[in-house]
């Protein structure tokens, strides 16, 4: 009996697979270094947090999210006044955003 290779999961049937993960892990941690659906890792690299850094969900917002408060589209990073927002971060109104399309 032969074995047929099975076909790729598409992206958005993987996520609501995973639903019991935070949907943060889609994407890298600019914090520390963990791929797309790997967990966030300590410093030493020894130890599996069991929630995303802040900086993951940031980026995360950022990449699925328009934001309410500065009006940008996804991919475009949060600003005040002109000025990007520090350390990447992003308005919490951006994050009920993008938690509601995640719903």
């Amino acid at each position: 009996m032969n074995h047929i290779p099975a076909a790729p999961m598409p992206d958005g049937i993987r996520h609501s697979l995973r639903a019991k993960q935070h949907p943060a892990r889609a994407v890298p941690c600019p914090h520390c270094g963990a791929h797309a659906h790997r967990p966030c890792t300590t410093p030493s690299k020894r130890r599996l947090m069991p929630q995303p850094h802040p900086q993951r969900i940031s980026s995360w917002a950022q990449a699925v999210a328009c934001c309410p408060e500065c009006q940008v589209t996804p991919g475009v990073p949060c600003h005040a006044d002109g000025w990007p927002l520090r350390n990447g971060d992003t308005h919490p109104r951006r994050h009920v955003e993008a938690q509601e399309m995640a719903a």
